[in-house]
């Protein structure tokens, strides 16, 4: 069953033709890496399935799920790195897209977030200061938060990014066992290409446009695919 689809999806940033006449669907249990160039229009079309964006022309279109149910962990910067704010404030605040205008969360969602803090298996930091923690334990907290809203579709930019190897490996297995044993779809922004296609079943290759759309079993055979990983051709 399809979650989203892009039909001539077109997007300005800056003046700039980011994402140009771009097409693809996304479908129930799908691990789609998002690969291409600096400039390519990555995170540009991220923004635009998050509504933060407006199309210039085409649109996005959603099955069972809605707009403010997507859970997203954007690329940090470092004023985000020193948020004063405890794990569990962190983790909670994925809940705000459900709490709308109440000003207190349910106990079902303090449920909720004791729930990610355990799958996530970071419970024991629940009390410590976000700002504090290594950088592979954030991202650890932040996936935590964008599972508090949602339990269909996660986005993720560039996930890895500032990691050591050790870190890296364990944040792609978390986001592998969530795809595989909790039917998590995922959609992820990568410059990690080896990774991209070791553990996305499919890929989209961006250039403002769609070079390549499809399974990762096909994409490796492409020149795209080439070029990214400095090759040859592909036979």
């Amino acid at each position: 069953m399809s979650l989203l689809r892009c039909e001539d999806l077109c997007m300005h940033y800056d003046s700039i033709n980011a994402v140009c006449h771009v097409e693809f669907t996304v479908d129930e249990g799908d691990y789609l890496c998002v690969v291409g160039e600096n400039g390519s229009g990555k995170s540009t079309l991220m923004k635009g399935l998050l509504g933060l964006l407006p199309p210039s022309h085409g649109r996005v279109s959603f099955w069972g799920l809605k707009q403010n149910e997507i859970g997203y962990l954007p690329q940090q910067t470092q004023v985000q790195k020193d948020f004063p704010a405890s794990v569990y404030e962190v983790v909670l605040s994925g809940c705000r897209s459900r709490r709308g205008l109440r000003p207190f969360y349910t106990k079902k969602e303090h449920s909720r977030a004791d729930e990610m803090l355990a799958l996530l298996n970071i419970t024991d930091l629940k009390r410590r200061s976000y700002r504090e923690l290594s950088g592979g334990q954030q991202q650890r907290v932040l996936l935590a938060r964008a599972l508090c809203a949602t339990e269909k579709l996660l986005l993720l930019d560039e996930p890895a990014a500032g990691l050591d190897p050790t870190a890296t490996a364990e944040l792609y297995q978390i986001i592998k066992d969530l795809n595989e044993n909790r039917n998590v779809t995922v959609i992820m922004v990568s410059h990690d290409i080896k990774n991209a296609v070791e553990y996305g079943t499919k890929i989209l290759h961006m250039a403002t446009h769609v070079q390549f759309f499809g399974t990762t079993k096909d994409y490796i055979k492409t020149e795209a695919y080439a070029r990214m990983i400095g090759g040859g051709k592909c036979v």
